[in-house]
């Protein structure tokens, strides 16, 4: 059954053809002589079909799972190779976008507009998309925190069903939403709890400043009201005009929330970091009220129970790191299961939509794992994410990992 046709029949043409079936150790095959051509004379068998060796065929099935096994584990490290790769893209053009924004502010924003686009492009075009974990890439939280916010912020915005137009404006809002820190003292970049009145003033400034700087970019009018709004809250709580509800655009509400789960996965300091799971429960159960209803619903849905980068145990007690949520099967994403008996550069994506005997039993901190899972599942102290295309994920479970 392991080829495209197996409901399939055809006519055999040639002795070719039935040698070639022959050659296939099969003990029988299934013919129709009613639809066959009586005028054509079908060669007898000149001798009996030899079975072939249980055992031969145990092998041969078990060479044919492991060709299949080689084959999904090479496209599955392709896909993400080039996630990666556009990640590491996308962060070296903020770092250059940070250098020459107050002397090139034009050739900034021609640059910005041109990366979003792609990306709009792509989500679009792809159909049904998949947010997806990568490996701890190499930078610091200035340079990964833009691009994590512009990806997650467009695949919202997907989900909310905004036009091409609207997800350009959000996308470029996304990714230069903090380029006003570039006018602030270092020390004050990331808000800090310790931080004193004056300080977290000097830390709140980073949102006129890139107004500014949006200005002189010439950013689209929807870009600029986004990126100005992205510490806003719902509730009136927010900075720095304290804004309500619909007086926020819809662009600035999904920048919002979004910003706010980054900073939990990803804080100035690593020890401080909420897992996934840990960031969303938070913002549903303590913070709902602050973030527009309609984005915070679609965000959950989008992200699953356990998003991306969530620890987690399943129901038989492997232990697993979640690496990719397809928002239409919320509590069955795909995930790596620790398995001793595969070596981990070998390890498949199992997609638990696809395993119906599997479900996760709870999400766990990472420093709970036992010492080996912790070194085979290597779960990230920083989350980054990027998309693929959701139907392109050949994830279903293999036997040899069952």
């Amino acid at each position: 059954m392991s080829h495209p046709f197996p409901m399939g029949s055809f006519k055999l043409s040639s002795q070719k053809q039935i040698d070639t079936i022959r050659g296939l150790g099969l003990l029988r095959v299934r013919c129709i002589p009613s639809k066959s051509d009586p005028d054509v004379a079908v060669p007898a068998v000149q001798e009996e079909a030899v079975p072939v060796d249980a055992r031969q065929q145990a092998v041969l099935r078990e060479k044919e799972q492991r060709r299949l096994q080689a084959a999904a584990l090479a496209a599955q490290d392709r896909r993400l190779v080039v996630c990666e790769r556009r990640f590491g893209e996308s962060v070296r053009l903020y770092r250059k976008a940070m250098d020459l924004v107050q002397t090139q502010p034009k050739v900034v924003a021609e640059q910005c507009e041109a990366m979003v686009g792609s990306y709009v492009a792509d989500l679009l075009d792809q159909g049904e998309a998949s947010i997806r974990l990568l490996s701890e890439a190499a930078g610091d939280k200035s340079s990964m925190h833009p691009v994590n916010v512009t990806i997650v912020s467009l695949l919202l915005g997907k989900a909310m069903g905004l036009s091409a137009s609207a997800l350009q404006d959000l996308g470029v809002a996304a990714f230069l939403h903090d380029i006003g820190k570039v006018k602030v003292p270092d020390r004050v970049r990331w808000v800090e709890e310790n931080f004193s009145t004056a300080e977290y003033r000097m830390y709140q400034e980073h949102v006129a400043q890139g107004i500014l700087l949006a200005k002189a970019m010439e950013l689209r009018p929807g870009t600029q009201l986004a990126l100005a709004q992205h510490h806003e809250l719902t509730d009136g709580s927010g900075f720095p005009m304290k804004l309500k509800g619909d007086a926020m655009s819809v662009a600035g509400r999904i920048l919002a929330l979004v910003n706010r789960y980054d900073n939990l996965c990803n804080p100035s300091r690593p020890a401080a970091a909420l897992t996934p799971h840990e960031a969303l429960s938070l913002i549903f159960a303590q913070f709902k009220t602050r973030f527009d209803v309609a984005a915070l619903s679609a965000f959950i849905r989008m992200m699953g129970v356990y998003p991306p980068g969530s620890v987690v145990q399943l129901i038989d007690d492997r232990y697993a790191i979640v690496v990719s949520v397809n928002s239409a099967r919320p509590l069955k994403p795909r995930v790596i299961v620790h398995e001793p008996s595969v070596p981990k550069h070998e390890a498949l994506i199992l997609d638990l939509e696809h395993a119906p005997q599997l479900g996760i039993r709870r999400s766990l901190k990472p420093t709970s794992l036992p010492s080996s899972a912790m070194d085979y599942l290597a779960p990230r102290q920083r989350i980054c994410y990027f998309f693929e295309q959701a139907s392109g994920l050949d994830s279903a479970p293999s036997p040899l990992h069952a």
